[in-house]
């Protein structure tokens, strides 16, 4: 397969309500949309960077920027056998796991649409459903989030995180277990807490966690190891975790007993395989966590969900969970039992809706090969 063009979009949608992480409060997001031509297929990927480089050093301009300079003219006049050989070609560049992962995915489609096969049979994955969770960002007040949690419960979802930072952690769990003492459970800090907070951190363990997220800071592995004795809930590493030697590094330090992969913050789905199958031989489940991601992102994520070691319930919401719209024909959502049916349709699933990606598009550039 040689690609002939990519196109480069930047589209901005607007969110449902406010999301609150511990880093920012985001009210709409800029999303970068690929699309590579090649052999008469396209292929649609996405990087979903923030507009601030506060989750991890990437942002949606600078992704843009090293597809147009770097990656691209790496693919040039290349023949690609196999969606694995992408990550092998991008080996040399420096980190930039989210714009790597916008191509490769998007040449993931386009491998599969000519196999013809659904995305997540042509990457080997085991099951056509997958359990599902949904993460709320931080509320005002504890009332505010024993409401949100009301209402996605009611939604379907089985599975609840909750953003927490200093000051907005133990107030806002006893509510929670107040009202709702058997759901299942988990907190996500993103790098909000120290060890000077041990004692803090030490209470999570009376509110029956299924794991506490990175807690401490974004690149820190050694020091969640050291954490990780003094609690009985599991810690689970995502922002640190970014590539295979990270997961083995931190499994080996008892770092990560969980594991949150992003398909993006990996570098793609060849990457988030390794990582998966790895942790699995070490007896470390996984799960994949999620960016704001369009329909088109999600698909890539859901697709690596459907892998054997994907065994918690993963970041994966309905087409309308956070945006007022989105940008594909076919949606999916949430069974009555917190799972999303896998879609069977060749390539990554969701048909792209070119009148909407028109509608929402900001700016648009080609790049010819």
């Amino acid at each position: 397969m040689k690609i002939q063009e990519i196109k480069l979009r930047r589209v901005k949608l607007e969110l449902v309500a406010p999301f609150a992480p511990s880093f920012a409060t985001l009210y709409d997001k800029d999303v970068l949309i690929v699309e590579v031509y090649a052999d008469g297929y396209v292929g649609y990927g996405e990087c979903p960077a923030l507009s601030w480089p506060l989750y991890n050093e990437e942002t949606v301009w600078g992704a843009q920027l090293v597809i147009e300079e770097f990656i691209a003219p790496l693919l040039k006049n290349i023949d690609i056998k196999s969606p694995y050989d992408v990550s092998e070609l991008f080996k040399n560049i420096r980190r930039n796991f989210f714009a790597r992962s916008a191509i490769e995915t998007a040449i993931w489609d386009i491998f599969s649409q000519a196999a013809h096969k659904p995305l997540y049979q042509y990457l080997g994955g085991v099951r056509d459903k997958v359990k599902v969770g949904i993460s709320i960002g931080i509320q005002k007040t504890p009332d505010e989030l024993v409401k949100k949690v009301g209402d996605f419960l009611d939604f379907g979802y089985s599975r609840i995180k909750i953003k927490v930072e200093p000051g907005f952690d133990i107030q806002y769990l006893d509510a929670v277990r107040a009202k709702y003492p058997n759901i299942e459970l988990q907190v996500d800090a993103n790098s909000s807490y120290t060890l000077e907070h041990l004692d803090i951190l030490k209470e999570f363990d009376n509110y029956n966690l299924a794991l506490i997220e990175q807690p401490l800071e974004w690149d820190d592995i050694i020091y969640h190891g050291k954490l990780q004795k003094h609690l009985k809930t599991p810690i689970c590493l995502d922002e640190c975790i970014d590539t295979l030697d990270d997961a083995k590094n931190a499994i080996e330090l008892d770092a990560a007993r969980i594991i949150n992969i992003k398909v993006a913050r990996v570098g793609g789905l060849a990457n988030a395989k390794a990582i998966s199958e790895y942790a699995q031989s070490k007896g470390v489940g996984v799960w994949c966590g999620g960016m704001l991601e369009t329909d088109i992102g999600q698909a890539y994520n859901i697709a690596s969900a459907s892998l054997e070691n994907y065994v918690y319930a993963n970041d994966l919401m309905s087409s309308y969970t956070y945006f007022k719209d989105n940008l594909t024909i076919d949606e999916y959502d949430v069974n009555k039992d917190s799972t999303i049916d896998l879609s069977k349709r060749e390539g990554m699933g969701y048909r792209v809706s070119l009148e909407k990606l028109n509608k929402y598009t900001q700016s648009l550039k080609t790049v010819r090969l």
